[in-house]
């Protein structure tokens, strides 16, 4: 008998404990994405990241990590491009903030992760932290 294993059922039980998608608070135009593509991926020593964020500038986009705990946070703005003597008739494009929290399985070692953006994808490379041995055996006297 064969199992098949629903790969998007496992990343649910990854995120399960947190609030899925992101908090979308939209002020303008269009509502914001009510989730944004991501994908974790575990390479053995780091777990990989891509977050799709376009249209965001890299110094609008924060990233906190405490322990295994890993937030995004990031804010669109919308540039107005129009003089006194126009006016917008239709517009699609969106700004304000998104952002989304997630648990991994293992805590992250804050200082040798790294944080790339480019063509609209975040990508972080989050080193695994060494679990060193909390356990030992004491000698009886």
């Amino acid at each position: 008998m064969t199992h098949l294993i629903n790969r998007s059922s496992l990343f649910d039980d990854l995120f399960r404990d947190v609030a899925s998608g992101f908090y979308v608070k939209p002020l303008h135009g269009d509502a914001l994405p009510k989730s944004v593509k991501v994908d974790v991926t575990d390479a053995g020593e780091n777990y990989l990241i891509h977050a799709d964020i376009p249209g965001v500038s890299k110094e609008d986009i924060h990233v906190d990590i405490d322990g295994a705990q890993v937030s995004i946070k990031a804010e669109i703005k919308q540039k107005d491009s129009t003089s006194d003597d126009q006016r917008v008739l239709h517009s699609e494009r969106y700004y304000g903030s998104v952002s989304r929290s997630f648990e991994l399985p293992q805590d992250v070692d804050i200082e040798r992760s790294a944080a790339e953006y480019k063509d609209g994808v975040l990508q972080l490379t989050l080193p695994k932290k060494v679990q060193q041995e909390s356990q030992r055996r004491l000698t009886i006297n």
